[in-house]
């Protein structure tokens, strides 16, 4: 009888994503799925930023003031749906293999709700409408993202993660700028007369619901071709919708017993992209309704800022490549703090600095600029700093929670927004809530380590 005990068979470990790419960020695999940062542009700037959601907090809806509430609690039911479902969804894609499809059906779905803002006249009664379809887009485009930003894995390498990550947001910059220029030049001061730009029952702005719809729904296309789907696991359990959270519990307690960091920064970066995202959620509205911005003056800003905002998330993705991504989040960070304070402190007034008049539009477009300087860097570099300590495999199920820790809180800065603007009666004052949120978000950040100092969880399988 031998007196040496048989081990059991080592676990299976999770089939890793196929590599297909180098991480060049002009190969073809980065470019595909970098194509659809380019495409949902039509969706982040023209419908939630910059002329939709203007459209839909105007006069015509009601008042500014109230229409921007209604608009604000609308994004807080969106997110905590969001918050509830995003992980499961992630895991169940990675399991199943279906990590491209479900990217494809819930692009295919954000398309469908956005084109149905065309049915949303300008009328008080419309309201309720137009945010609902603002705000289910927003589930489905954040259920997309789950997926899309679990890829970046597949197509990047240890040490361009940084940078294609941040060339990804560029493009999706980039994309907004030529969105909107065709949106402005078509829609809202066309060069070529035509009936689709006439601003009767708010048409013009209608049609361009349509044409962002289109936009996002053609970019997608490339992801879907260019970039494999993961590996179905050849063991993976077939888990019912409720018994998946089971299974996510489990991981949740296996992420945080060996790599607690991870769950940490989950919790730091919920909070201050909660106030990233509405610097551009809020950004449009604002110009418009506090600075006075007409709708082609709200265009013509938000053209340069994806400009401002392309640029600094190609310098914060070459910077998060070397001096690693907390330093890049923390700088920007500061930044937005220092240049959301200014246009608090300077707001509509006009001074007088050694003889040069300086207006209201003056501190919007100097310190407006400056703050989505900061945005693209801190977006990068999250996405980038998670992706380095997604367990293999299960990248999907990591986003998902990095979808559901962000909108967990997503209710603090719509929430804020509104309730300052209910306090002090003027949309300004909703900056501080946003201030609040990124001052926040930095404090809980500082005492996280770094992801070289974080060592990789390996969760259980189903």
């Amino acid at each position: 009888m031998s007196t040496h005990q048989q081990l059991p068979p080592p676990a299976e470990a999770p089939a890793p994503p196929p590599v297909v790419g180098s991480g060049r960020i002009f190969s073809k695999p980065v470019l595909a799925w970098a194509s659809w940062d380019w495409g949902s542009a039509a969706f982040n700037a023209v419908m939630t930023t910059f002329v939709f959601t203007v459209y839909l907090t105007s006069e015509a809806f009601g008042g500014e003031e109230r229409a921007s509430q209604v608009l604000g609690w609308g994004l807080a039911v969106a997110g905590l749906l969001i918050a509830l479902l995003a992980p499961v969804t992630g895991q169940r894609s990675d399991s199943g293999g279906r990590r491209k499809l479900w990217l494809g059906v819930n692009s295919g779905i954000v398309a469908v709700l956005t084109a149905l803002c065309f049915f949303v006249f300008p009328s008080p009664e419309m309201l309720i409408l137009g945010v609902a379809l603002i705000a289910a887009a927003n589930i489905f485009f954040e259920f997309a993202g789950v997926n899309y930003n679990a890829m970046l894995t597949q197509i990047s390498t240890p040490s361009t993660i940084g940078r294609v990550s941040g060339f990804g947001w560029a493009m999706g910059y980039v994309g907004g700028i030529v969105a909107l220029v065709v949106v402005l030049v078509v829609f809202i001061q066309p060069v070529i007369d035509w009936p689709g730009a006439s601003g009767e029952d708010g048409l013009n702005i209608r049609l361009v619901a349509v044409f962002s719809a289109l936009w996002f729904a053609a970019f997608a296309v490339p992801v879907m071709i260019a970039v494999p789907e993961v590996p179905r696991r050849a063991r993976a359990a077939q888990l019912g919708f409720l018994a998946s959270y089971g299974l996510l519990v489990r991981r949740v307690k296996a992420i945080y017993r060996d790599s607690p960091h991870t769950i940490f920064f989950l919790l730091a970066s919920a909070i201050f992209r909660d106030g990233l995202a509405a610097v551009f959620t809020f950004g449009g509205i604002l110009a418009a309704g506090a600075f006075g911005f007409s709708p082609s003056m709200v265009i013509v800003f938000a053209i340069a800022a994806n400009v401002i905002a392309a640029a600094g998330a190609v310098i914060g993705g070459f910077l998060d490549d070397r001096v690693g991504p907390k330093r890049v989040i923390i700088g920007a960070l500061v930044g937005l703090l220092v240049a959301g304070t200014a246009i608090l402190a300077l707001g509509t007034g006009t001074y007088s600095f050694f003889g040069i008049q300086w207006t209201s539009d003056t501190t919007f477009w100097v310190f407006g600029l400056l703050l989505t300087l900061f945005v693209g860097p801190a977006q990068a570099s999250s996405r980038a700093y998670l992706a380095r300590l997604a367990p293999v495999g299960d990248e999907g199920e990591l986003f998902g929670l990095y979808a559901t820790t962000g909108r967990a809180v997503s209710f603090l800065a719509p929430t804020l927004f509104a309730l300052c603007i209910g306090i002090f009666g003027s949309q300004l004052y909703g900056v501080i809530g946003i201030l609040v949120v990124l001052l926040a978000g930095l404090l809980v950040l500082l005492p996280v380590k770094p992801p070289a100092r974080v060592t990789r969880a390996v969760v259980p399988e189903a």
